[in-house]
């Protein structure tokens, strides 16, 4: 588990210096609230793909105890923030910085807008697949490890499977 947590540390501080990198001249206050706002919707928009994955394999998850059931969705849900930033984040950055310098034409940031949110949502697509097939295998290595303990499989009182 501390490693677990020590690589979602890792992807949130690689996120966040690339993105203030990628901010360039802009205010340190500015570039805070940038990467605290964006880290909020980031989150946001995970929990929501998070919730349409689970939503596709709910009665395989809820065998799973509640503590585990939530164990899991914070880890999956703290791991794809953090990936969800590196992806988008300092590509949002950039836009803004070259905003915030009069470097952009509009047509120019129109087009790469459209084209980072139709990347995005590749990705958002393939995560909810990757997520779902994350928590199904969870869900079925822990039915695994629990189904050998249950009384019938170990022949308690006589009652062996065949």
């Amino acid at each position: 588990m501390i490693f677990i947590i020590a690589v979602i540390m890792i992807i949130y501080f690689i996120g966040m210096a690339w993105t203030w990198q990628s901010l360039g001249f802009i205010e340190k206050n500015k570039k805070i609230l940038i990467i605290i706002v964006g880290n909020i919707a980031m989150a946001m928009i995970t929990m929501l793909t998070f919730q349409i994955a689970k939503s596709g394999i709910a009665s395989e998850v809820e065998k799973l105890p509640s503590n585990i059931q939530q164990l899991v969705q914070n880890l999956i849900i703290a791991i794809f923030t953090g990936v969800n930033a590196i992806i988008v984040m300092p590509q949002i950055a950039k836009i803004i910085d070259k905003i915030n310098e009069n470097q952009i034409e509009k047509n120019k940031l129109q087009k790469r807008i459209i084209l980072l949110a139709i990347a995005f949502v590749i990705c958002l697509i393939f995560e909810t697949n990757y997520i779902k097939q994350t928590q199904a295998s969870i869900s079925k290595l822990y039915q695994q490890t629990v189904s050998p303990m249950s009384p019938k499989s170990h022949g308690v009182n006589g009652d062996e499977e065949r």
